[in-house]
């Protein structure tokens, strides 16, 4: 049996052990974008407040791999993917034949449309360890930083970089702080704590324009900048299997078990959109434990 997993961060790990929980001699490939090994990209801003280190934020020692007789690309994407031949071409235009694949691609930053954003210099995201990475490139002490989103990324990346900046700015249309997560309650005490800490933020307002170091607020107030950080939400990764003839919405549709539309075929983590538990609705859940738990079910079910 051939598996091949795209996409190497926690869902692809997870499975990969749910595959060798009952097949220990099919062949296992993984095409990994990144580096050779899956980490933690919750960690990125730990990593920057030198909190951790860049081995401690592996999900898996380096041993995984080898232990479990798996194949990397790694800094390779997959291009094409054919599920009549069951193909995936690659960026370098090999061709990796599969009987039984899992898509675990993730989600990219969203880009909104501000003018002027195409002139900005230093400008940045904050999802994976290339972008902290270049973000800590360009932070010195007097660096202002503007970032635009009070979701989870950026409030990590300002968790990351208060110590090392001269000021941090955030920018939220919602009224508060963690909009799909917290209730107006929690997110004011933890607004609190971060204003304490030198953040300051600029709620129910949005980025209207962008000039080379200002930005210009919908309620006209500008705000100086040196570096800009878009966290302004994310878009799963679906265009492998919509180019595929695959079934996708917002993400890429999967049962319980998963599976997508396109016969031997499974996608797990934040490219996905599975029934809600609750309300028993296709809806994205991009949390890492669900992209865990969704891994090790597909590795189980490709294998079963």
């Amino acid at each position: 049996m051939q598996y091949l997993i795209i996409g190497n961060s926690v869902a692809a790990v997870n499975c990969v052990e749910g595959i060798r929980s009952l097949d220990r001699e099919g062949e296992i490939t993984i095409i990994s974008a990144e580096g050779d090994t899956a980490y933690s990209r919750p960690l990125i801003s730990y990593l920057l407040q030198r909190k951790t280190t860049r081995e401690r934020m592996d999900y898996r020692p380096d041993s995984f791999y080898r232990e479990n007789s798996c194949r990397v690309y790694s800094g390779t994407r997959a291009e094409k993917l054919n599920a009549r031949k069951r193909t995936v071409t690659l960026s370098g235009k090999e061709e990796l034949c599969y009987d039984k694949l899992l898509i675990a691609v993730g989600s990219t930053p969203r880009r909104p449309e501000i003018p002027g954003l195409a002139e900005v210099k230093r400008c940045f995201c904050f999802t994976t360890m290339d972008d902290a990475l270049a973000l800590e490139q360009e932070l010195t002490a007097q660096s202002r930083v503007l970032i635009v989103g009070a979701g989870l990324a950026g409030l990590k990346c300002a968790e990351g970089v208060f110590e090392r900046a001269g000021s941090v700015t955030v920018v939220e249309q919602a009224d508060r702080l963690l909009p799909g997560v917290l209730d107006a309650q929690a997110a004011q005490i933890l607004q609190k704590h971060m204003e304490e800490c030198g953040v300051r933020f600029f709620l129910s307002r949005s980025v209207e324009a962008l000039a080379e170091e200002t930005a210009v607020l919908s309620d006209g107030e500008r705000l100086s900048f040196d570096i800009l950080v878009l966290a302004a939400g994310v878009v799963p990764n679906t265009g492998l299997v919509r180019r595929a003839g695959g079934a996708a919405e917002q993400g890429i549709l999967v049962d319980t078990a998963c599976r997508t539309s396109l016969p031997d075929v499974w996608a797990a983590g934040d490219c996905t959109q599975g029934i809600e538990l609750l309300s028993g609705e296709p809806r994205i859940l991009a949390l890492l434990p669900n992209a865990a738990m969704q891994g090790y079910c597909a590795g189980v079910n490709m294998a079963g």
